[in-house]
């Protein structure tokens, strides 16, 4: 029978990964990497931080196995190590969002007024989609829709959409997406465009939510 001392050495391997995601950057930082791999200077961008910190934060995920690495040249891509660590983050959010209980009023708090943004469920995209009666802009950064988008999006990275809104058709309904339900930058595009008299919605949660659906996407590997 096992002893007390390698049950409590079992279960404290277990809370060493809820550990390493106890902290709001490295949490962040998962999130970003859903998307699919990115270099550290990238990383550190999106995350508001210094390198320094970056890396730190990322050893962390990396010590506890839920991220691994490749280099190119001189640059580290990290990784999230399996599919297995997309399902925890989206369960950590689940779970935070159902028992929570400040969650919605923080959400809010970042992501502004949603009342007005219409949204479209994924399988009603799939079909407006499919009958051509929609354009479909992906936010995110660029090197996310390298990594994998929605079949047939434009890439438009929120930045650059206010001086690419002309490049859209005027009478047809556009569909932006970002990273998922708590990204604001779909909302972002949405307003915009509402702003410039387009007809816009955001799509309810985000390319990693349609791409688990099995609806069809394109990632590097297939483009190339």
């Amino acid at each position: 029978m096992s002893d007390r001392q390698t049950k409590d050495a079992l279960f404290d391997a277990f809370a060493e990964v809820a550990k390493a995601l106890a902290n709001g950057r490295r949490a962040e930082l998962v999130d970003v990497l859903v998307q699919g791999e990115r270099h550290v200077e990238e990383l550190a961008t999106e995350i508001g931080q210094s390198v320094a910190n970056t890396s730190f934060h990322l050893r962390v995920l990396a010590t506890t196995g839920l991220v691994t690495t490749r280099r190119s040249g001189t640059r580290i891509y990290y990784r999230l190590a399996s599919e297995c660590v997309i399902e925890l983050w989206t369960a950590l959010r689940d779970v935070a969002a159902a028992h929570h209980d400040e969650l919605d009023e923080l959400a809010a708090a970042y992501l502004g007024d949603r009342n007005r943004l219409e949204q479209i469920g994924r399988d009603e995209l799939a079909q407006r989609i499919a009958t051509g009666a929609v354009v479909v802009v992906d936010v995110r950064p660029a090197p996310e829709y390298r990594a994998g988008h929605i079949t047939s999006a434009r890439s438009i990275p929120i930045d650059d959409l206010a001086a690419n809104i002309d490049s859209l058709p005027a009478d047809v309904e556009i569909v932006a997406y970002c990273r998922g339900p708590y990204c604001v930058y779909a909302d972002e595009a949405v307003r915009l465009l509402q702003q410039r008299g387009r007809s816009a919605r955001r799509l309810e949660d985000g390319y990693p939510e349609w791409h688990r659906a099995a609806l069809p996407v394109t990632t590097a590997d297939t483009a190339s």
